[in-house]
């Protein structure tokens, strides 16, 4: 879950939308990153983007924004950090966190997702379907693999488990600068032939799909084994401990499960059910 784990990585800075912030009681007031597809962006382009609308639509406020990069001090610096000469907080809810983040109490999950292995079509592996598949390879193709390797992403640790380890091409999870997404950095790499394969969390895997013309990417889901677990819950988070604004989001999220799911499968999100089986269009 690069994304996510890249909350722990260096801040930059923050910018605010809105000429003029209406009341709190009148905001649904979102804390997202500015550049995070296809989480977020200031277009409103990303799912979390779209889910924070169904929600405030709902509730009959206004949708508003704190910007800020999903890296270290992204929690400190908007949902923890109040308005200057205010008791009022920037924002009240993350619309996207792993279920059971420390620093935020998390709803219930409300999409479950897996990683996934992601290449470019007609390259020379579309006989890969699957994660035996590339495990199988005859050693005279895997050596001329070249596969995205994270840091410390469980991709890793399945690669060295797989004996691939060779064959990684090291990159970082998330760097300092706020410009550079790590989605579109992968996307970049594949489609330029730096790299052939890449193992990314499911969400990042749906958008190399949805943004590139319709069979430009292969996306394989890659199941848990042991000691490498690929699939999480995602939750949404608030301030620990706002016991009530997360009941009202969980109550959002049981009322809204069929345009959320839906919203998912637009965007090509790998999804799970609660047992890690996964799900197909007609199961969603």
């Amino acid at each position: 879950m690069m994304k996510k784990t890249g909350l722990i990585l260096a801040g930059v800075a923050w910018l605010l939308t809105g000429a003029a912030a209406p009341a709190a009681s009148d905001a649904f007031k979102v804390c997202a990153d500015p550049n995070n597809p296809p989480y977020s962006d200031q277009k409103g382009g990303g799912f979390e983007n779209k889910i924070a609308e169904l929600f405030a639509k709902e509730l009959d406020k206004k949708l508003v924004y704190t910007w800020f990069p999903q890296r270290m001090g992204f929690i400190r610096n908007t949902l923890k950090a109040k308005e200057p000469d205010s008791e009022d907080y920037k924002c009240d809810v993350v619309m996207g966190l792993p279920t059971g983040y420390d620093q935020a109490a998390t709803t219930k999950p409300y999409y479950r997702s897996t990683y996934a292995l992601v290449y470019v079509k007609k390259k020379g592996w579309d006989d890969v379907h699957s994660a035996a598949a590339l495990d199988a390879l005859p050693p005279d193709r895997k050596s001329k693999l070249r596969i995205a390797m994270f840091d410390g992403s469980p991709a890793t640790t399945w690669m060295l488990k797989h004996n691939l380890v060779e064959q990684g091409v090291p990159y970082q999870s998330m760097t300092g600068d706020a410009t550079v997404n790590t989605t579109q950095t992968v996307e970049k790499e594949l489609l330029a032939g730096n790299i052939d394969m890449a193992i990314v969390w499911g969400p990042m895997a749906g958008y190399l799909v949805y943004h590139n013309k319709p069979g430009t990417f292969a996306l394989i889901p890659m199941p848990s084994e042991e000691g490498v677990r690929f699939d999480y819950a995602m939750s949404m988070g608030v301030r620990i401990p706002d016991k009530a604004r997360k009941e009202q989001l969980e109550a959002l999220i049981d009322k809204k499960t069929t345009d959320i799911e839906a919203l998912l499968r637009k965007y090509h999100v790998p999804l799970l059910d609660k047992d890690g089986k996964l799900l197909t269009a007609a199961e969603e």
